[in-house]
This record gives C-alpha cells, structure tokens and sequence, in this order.
C-alpha cells in the first residue's frame, strides 16, 4: 500500500468482508457484485453464498473466477445463508449488500479509514438512496439513532446496505437469528445495541437499496398488516424492554417518534434536505437516470 507520492504505507486499512446472499435475482446480480468488485479499495474479500438459484444466477457468480469466494448449498432462509457466508469472512469489518443492491463508488475506502480513524465505534451506519427495478434513484435514505427503546416502539431508520461492523461485534452477537425470515438485519443490529456496542452515523452515502415487486420491503411484507411482521415487532419488543406490549405503549409509540426527531436535530435537517432534493427532482419531471455503475 502507498501513501499517494509513492512512498509504502506500512499501515494496512482494515480488511473488509462483504458477503451476498443470491437466489434467482440474476436481472440485478451482475450490477451488485460490479458495484462491489469495482471498489477502489484493495483490502477486500467477497463472499457470495446462492441457495440454488435456477435462473442463471450460477452462471454469472462463476464468470468472476477467483475474483470472489462462492458458496452453492442450500440454507435455512436468508438469515442462515448469511451466516454460512460470515462463517468463512476473514476481514476485520463486515458487510452485507443484497443481490439487487449496490455500493456506491467510494464506499469501503470511506468506510475502512472511519473505523480505522474511531477505534472506539463498532458500527457504523451511512446514508445512500432508494431505485426501482430500472435503477433510477429516488430519494435519499438518512439512518437515525439507533436505541433498543426506539426499535421496540418503531422509531428506527435504519439502512441495512449502508452499514458495516467489527468482526468482534458480530461474532459476540452469535451472528444473525436465522429463524428470522422478516428482518434479520434489525434484530442483529437490535442485539448488538443490547450487547453495548457503540454505533455511529456518518452522512456519507455508500450505497443503493433496490425496491421492486418482489424484493421484502416492496412487497409489503415491512408492513403492521402482515401477520408475520406484527409477530417479529412483539418479539423484539419483549427482547427490547423485557415485557410485552400494554396498552400504553401506543401512545409511546407516538413518543419515540417525538423523540426521533426532537433528540436529533441533524438527523431532522438531513431528512428536510432528503425531502426537499426529492420535492426538487420530481417538479424537475420525476425520478434521475438510471444508475449505471
């Protein structure tokens, strides 16, 4: 590694693990793993893990020869295909980026030098923009605090693709819950706000999050009317506060939310700036051009 005038750097940035979960997304695999093996960050190791993907996703994991690690076998659900992926990452920071997401250019050498500069943050969540199926970005996505009282009464954004942690932190956590089908992203990150560790927000943004028919949050399934969904924020709330839901807590719902904005006034100005870049672009005739990597 050189210092930028040609001279070796004798510190080495953190070695980051990104791992992939695929199965029959092969319209959004190749733009997902270009965005990551495209990185301008050397110190990198990408694991895919496809659970038996029949629509040609194989084929195109394997056109990358040695430039990635694969995993082909079956797993128990999402959670689980992620975990055998962690199981072999060998990298200091973890990440995981979804079939039909993307890095932006640029993200893991940000990320590496924030944890490299920080030896006292164990998470780290950044901002990026939702597309649609066609790749066009619409408005930007700002995480806010993160709390186990405001997870457990819904006042959490979070960012899953724009987010990366210490190897310790995971592996202290046991990993994902890989019972969970609806949103092991937030319980792992519930969990390790449970544990003590120490999150932290950076206004950059790193990465893309994809919303079509049939990914989890475009199909509604992120939603108070889904039975599944409705069960998940009983148990975490019971994990999160160690009692179940009384009548009261509807009003704290209400509160946290309060709470959300009124305790963070840069997460606020951000999400005014978010709506109002937004507001700008749709008066302008509606969504930017597709993103191409």
């Amino acid at each position: 590694m050189t210092d930028g005038m040609g001279n070796t750097d004798l510190h080495e940035l953190p070695k980051i693990s990104i791992v992939t979960i695929s199965f029959n997304q092969a319209r959004f695999l190749r733009a997902c793993i270009d965005s990551i093996l495209s990185q301008d960050y050397e110190n990198l190791e990408y694991i895919i893990v496809d659970a038996g993907s029949t629509d040609g996703s194989r084929s195109i994991i394997e056109s990358y020869g040695d430039r990635l690690v694969s995993i082909f076998e079956k797993d128990d659900g999402p959670a689980d295909g992620l975990n055998k992926g962690f199981a072999i990452a060998t990298g200091e920071v973890f990440g995981f980026v979804n079939a039909d997401d993307m890095l932006l250019p640029g993200a893991l050498t940000c990320v590496a030098h924030y944890f490299d500069s920080t030896p006292d943050v164990d998470v780290i969540m950044g901002c990026g923009y939702f597309i649609n199926a066609a790749g066009r970005r619409q408005r930007r996505v700002v995480p806010s605090k993160f709390t186990p009282w405001l997870y457990a009464h819904g006042a959490v954004t979070l960012f899953q693709q724009g987010t990366f942690f210490r190897r310790a932190s995971f592996e202290n956590n046991n990993g994902f819950n890989s019972k969970n089908r609806i949103a092991w992203d937030g319980e792992l990150f519930l969990d390790m706000a449970l544990s003590g560790v120490r999150f932290a927000r950076i206004s950059a943004d790193l990465a893309l999050f994809r919303l079509h028919d049939s990914s989890i949050t475009g199909s509604g399934s992120h939603s108070m009317c889904d039975e599944r969904y409705r069960a998940y924020r009983e148990r975490v709330f019971l994990k999160a506060t160690g009692r179940k839901r009384g009548k009261i807590d509807s009003a704290l719902d209400k509160v946290a939310r309060l709470v959300k904005y009124s305790s963070d006034p840069i997460y606020l100005l951000q999400r005014i700036s978010a709506a109002y870049d937004w507001n700008k672009r749709v008066r302008r005739g509606g969504d930017s051009p597709p993103y191409t990597q």
